[in-house]
Order: C-alpha cells, then structure tokens, then sequence
C-alpha cells in the first residue's frame, strides 16, 4: 500500500476526510518553501500538494500563477522542486503529491523523472495538462515502476467514458475540480458540488478529494461531509504573496492551515 492509500485509509478510520494544502515550491524562494512545508505538516496536513513552477500555468488562476511567477524569479526549477522534497519529507512524515504540468518532466526526460522523483521521496504525481490516454504512453509506466502513485483530474463536465477512464489511470486519489475553469479562491460553493461529489463517490473505488475555489473552513467541512480529501490551495498561496518578507510567515501559514483543517476533525 502506498503512503497516500494508507493516508485516506487512515483518515477513514478516524471517521473524517484528508486535509490536502498546497503551495507553489520555492515561493518566495527554497528556503522559505522549507519552513512553510514544516508549518504545513505542523497545522494539521494530512498530504500535502505541491506545486512545481512553470511558466505557462493554464490551470491556475492568478493567486498561483503570481506564485509560479515569483518562484520562476527566484531560481526555481524541477530539479530544485526535488531537492526540497528530499530535504524535508522525512521530518514532515506526511505525503507529497506533485502538482505539475507536463513540460518540466518531458524536458527533464520521463523516466529519469521518476527515479529522481522517487529517490527524493515523491508520492504521486499531478500531471494537470495530461489526460490518461497521453500520460498511458510513458509518464505513467514510468511513475508505476517507481511505485508513485498517479493522480488524475475530473471535473463536473466528465461523462461516464471520462469517469472510468481516469479511475482506471488512477492510483492513491482521484482529484475532482468542484467547477469548471482555474484555480482561485470563491465566496460560494458551486450548488451542486455536494451532489455532484456523492453521486461520484458512489462509482469509484478510489479515494475522492475536491479542490479549485476552496477557502474557507465552514466550505472545507461541507465537502468533508461528502468527500474523503479537500485541498485547499489559493487562499494559502494568497498569504504567501501578502506575507513574503515577513518573518513571521510560517506561523501564519500554520495558523491558517490548523483553521482550515479544524474542518475535516
């Protein structure tokens, strides 16, 4: 059983969701990546997502691609996404779970991503711009003979073809977008996410978490009621820009986390 599996079967246990944050790595920079990590896992993070910085970030909105941005500036690159993930995974004693575009691991090389993914304690993998029937070719047999799981996206759109065919590419977590479009923080819940997400949960095998516009704690325990992960990313990512130079920034990311994750307990 891999560590994200045995994450959800944990929380479902203890009769509750995951609480899945993310952060773009090396946002402001890699160093304070490390600390905000810590604070992530010291809040209350069951798994945490994060997110390898790229350029032409089309799934986000503008909160991460700020983030993505400002990383970009800073130094970062997929070797030094690696490199933090190898420094901290085993202090952190939660999983991490790759949030990333296709092109950082095309131009690093597929399987050589994978074994440096594995050997610094990568998880799973994201991929976000790549559906199953590309990511069957290679990124997936690489990612499976390295025992990482892979994590695929559905949205409110998918239809029953969709649907199987992502479960069936998935391994650790199905990831579903509660609403059509980017990342980013919303006052409001689409209406009929809940129902959306009990309907879908009844037809996979796999653990569901919902994620995209997710920010608040009374949002976070109205799909905890009905998901097994929320992630919550932009309104993170948010304090991170307002908070950059501020040396009190990791404890105001635990805070905040230990805010948001009160809704899954």
């Amino acid at each position: 059983m891999s560590e994200i599996a045995a994450t959800f079967e944990r929380c479902r246990g203890e009769k509750r969701a995951a609480f899945i944050p993310y952060l773009t790595a090396g946002d402001p920079d890699f160093e304070t990546s490390g600390r905000l990590l810590e604070a992530l896992a010291a809040g209350g993070a069951d798994l945490i997502e994060l997110g390898v910085p790229f350029s032409d970030p089309i799934a986000d909105g503008p909160v991460n691609q700020r983030a993505a941005t400002r990383a970009l500036a800073a130094g970062a690159s997929l070797s030094g996404v690696l490199d933090l993930v190898a420094r901290y995974r085993d202090r952190l004693e939660v999983p991490i779970c790759l949030f990333t575009y296709f092109n950082p691991i095309l131009a690093a090389g597929v399987e050589r991503f994978a074994e440096l993914a594995r050997a610094s304690g990568v998880d799973g993998v994201l991929c976000v711009d790549l559906p199953p029937e590309e990511a069957a070719g290679e990124l997936l047999p690489a990612l499976r003979a390295q025992g990482i799981d892979t994590v695929f996206l559905l949205a409110p759109t998918s239809d029953r073809r969709r649907i199987r065919k992502v479960a069936d590419a998935s391994t650790g977590f199905v990831y579903y977008v509660s609403r059509t479009g980017v990342t980013g923080a919303r006052e409001e819940l689409p209406k009929p996410l809940l129902k959306d997400v009990k309907r879908l949960r009844r037809r996979l095998s796999l653990p569901l978490a919902v994620g995209f516009g997710v920010s608040t704690p009374k949002q976070v325990k109205a799909i905890a009621g009905v998901a097994d992960g929320v992630v919550v990313g932009s309104a993170l990512v948010r304090i991170v820009e307002e908070y950059a130079d501020d040396p009190g920034l990791p404890d105001r990311i635990e805070s905040e986390v230990r805010r948001l994750a009160a809704g899954v307990r």
